[in-house]
């Protein structure tokens, strides 16, 4: 693994990762209405000045990571290529279930249910996996370590997010947090 790979674009890089994302934010946009507007309430939040900072730079680094890939050559057949193989393929599973429990969830209901059992926050989970496995896949150190900063990022959100949630969602939201982890944890017995 290096800190700075071969930079070429070509079509076997690591943007065929990152493309997960594309993919999952146009199922989310042409679902429905309400689901789309769910998925952007972060951006309304009010925010401290470290938690906008914090905010602004996980998503400068996640463009900048997804830009990046588009030069960053995949190191195939290597231990890295397959190690990033299966962090991505893990990431890319929990965001699929992730996406999939958001969606099928009345807008109007907490998210409790599928992967939401393990993580309050699987989308976060498996946007650092894939970008990890990503960056594992590619040998890029640079990849790896600018992932590793966007996930500190993304805790800010979700303490964010989970503010939110605790004002519109009260006890209940109260409950999911004592029976949940906020990444990941080991599944309990939900309520209903």
């Amino acid at each position: 693994m290096f800190f700075l790979t071969d930079f070429k674009i070509g079509f076997w890089n690591a943007w065929i990762f990152m493309s997960a994302f594309l993919i999952q934010m146009l199922v989310i946009f042409f679902v429905d209405k309400r689901v789309r507007e769910r998925s952007h309430i972060s951006f309304k939040l009010r925010r401290n000045r470290l938690e906008r900072y914090a905010s602004i730079l996980g998503n400068i680094i996640w463009f900048l990571a997804l830009a990046y890939s588009v030069f960053l050559p995949l190191r195939t057949g290597t231990i890295w290529f397959y190690t990033g193989l299966v962090v991505f393929m893990t990431g890319l599973s929990l965001l699929t279930f992730a996406t999939y429990n958001f969606i099928a969830t009345p807008v109007d209901q907490l998210i409790t249910k599928g992967v939401y059992s393990i993580s309050r926050h699987p989308m976060y989970l498996a946007t650092f996996l894939i970008c990890a496995g990503a960056g594992f896949a590619s040998g890029s150190l640079l990849f790896v370590s600018l992932s590793i900063i966007m996930s500190f990022c993304f805790y800010q959100e979700a303490v964010i997010e989970e503010r939110y949630c605790l004002d519109r969602y009260g006890s209940a939201y109260r409950e999911y947090q004592k029976k949940t982890s906020r990444f990941i944890g080991i599944p309990q017995k939900h309520p209903g």
